[in-house]
């Protein structure tokens, strides 16, 4: 019985930042300055906000479809 305790856990300890890696919000943010767009978690001065999203992909999948992004990356 111990060694099920232990071993869940571990696969907790695992786990646990996986899920962390995907909890948002992530935004895409147009540097108006540079005329760059990123994705980041935090919007910081200067930053035009293109949209939040729930996921880091979808954040990416959705700047690499903004005509503002195009060729700003």
């Amino acid at each position: 019985m111990r060694k099920y305790l232990v071993a869940a856990v571990l696969i907790g300890a695992f786990v646990a930042p996986a899920f962390a890696l995907e909890s948002g919000p992530y935004y895409v943010g147009l540097d108006t300055s540079a005329h760059t767009c990123s994705v980041v978690t935090e919007m910081k001065p200067g930053m035009k906000n293109m949209g939040q999203f729930k996921t880091q992909d979808e954040a990416e999948k959705a700047m690499a479809d903004m005509k503002e992004c195009k060729g700003a990356m």
